[in-house]
């Protein structure tokens, strides 16, 4: 496994890859970092391809451009991850979780820079606003609790960090039942978020993205109903405690042009990719090679 450095917007930032041929940007959600596609990039690497998996803005010191949760809006974080993508050359964009949020975003905006997209456990914005999914808000919403929680500065921040971070073992347990995780792996995130600024920072994706009076959260409003034209493929696991799976149903396939494909992973959970590696390799290979 290689290391690099991508730049973009005045910051550099630390990525593992592995392989040569067409690039493949992976991009982690929360709570994760730039190890979550471990056993995904020797198999994209196989396949013929180089895979990248950066750790996305604010989980190094190095890209922290400051404290103002504005920083993290994920529309900032798309605008790092079209940089990347100018710099790469048309590319698969695959993202999980907050990763895959500003994979919709990038490709909502600049379809020219990719060549497919995979998004992993997040439904398109707009399966929450369909009205065949209007019974699913409730539930959705009562899993989403974090998401609120993290608005209370201080208190959620001292929830989060304490006991060694025993918070990000409750989410993992929760969004995914049932998985036994590498404990070194679990200890390798939690170094991430001992970093200076680690925890701020990843709080502050949540706190950006839910401020209706930023600039960014009207664009990326507004970016809800804007087609994506390139072939898409979303995963989701069965019994995900985090977003419901069943809004998969949902998302509107008007807005897929170029074409929509949802693979539902049976007794797998939010980690999907970290759960059954295998079937998501598999799917994943297959796909990217299909839209060479």
């Amino acid at each position: 496994m290689e290391t690099a450095a991508l730049r973009a917007n005045g910051m550099t930032f630390s990525a593992r890859v592995a392989g040569d041929g067409p690039p493949v940007l992976c991009l982690h959600g929360f709570p994760d970092d730039l190890h979550s596609f471990r056993h995904q990039l020797p198999v994209l690497a196989a396949g013929g391809f180089r895979a990248y998996a950066p750790a996305l803005r604010g989980y190094e010191t190095a890209t922290q451009p400051g404290p103002e949760s504005v920083h993290y809006h994920p529309m900032r974080v798309a605008m790092d991850v079209i940089e990347w993508a100018k710099t790469l050359g048309p590319l698969h964009l695959v993202g999980h979780d907050w990763g895959g949020i500003v994979a919709y975003l990038v490709a909502a905006q600049r379809p020219d820079l990719l060549r497919s997209l995979t998004t992993i456990a997040v439904p398109h914005f707009a399966a929450m606003r369909e009205r065949s999914a209007l019974s699913l808000l409730p539930a959705q919403l009562r899993k989403s609790w974090y998401a609120l929680f993290f608005q209370l500065r201080g208190l959620s921040d001292f929830v989060v960090e304490r006991n060694d971070y025993a918070f990000i073992e409750r989410l993992w347990r929760d969004w995914s039942p049932g998985f036994e995780w590498e404990p070194e792996a679990m200890e390798v995130l939690k170094r991430t978020f001992r970093q200076p600024g680690v925890k701020r920072a990843a709080l502050s994706y949540y706190r950006a993205m839910l401020n209706p009076w930023l600039d960014e959260s009207r664009r990326m409003n507004e970016l809800t109903n804007h087609p994506i034209e390139v072939p898409t493929l979303a995963i989701t696991g069965a019994t995900d405690g985090c977003l419901d799976t069943r809004l998969f149903d949902h998302i509107p396939e008007r807005l897929f042009p170029a074409g929509l494909r949802v693979e539902r992973i049976e007794a797998a959970g939010h980690f999907v990719h970290q759960e059954n590696p295998e079937r998501v390799n598999a799917l994943l290979r297959g796909f990217l090679q299909a839209n060479a």
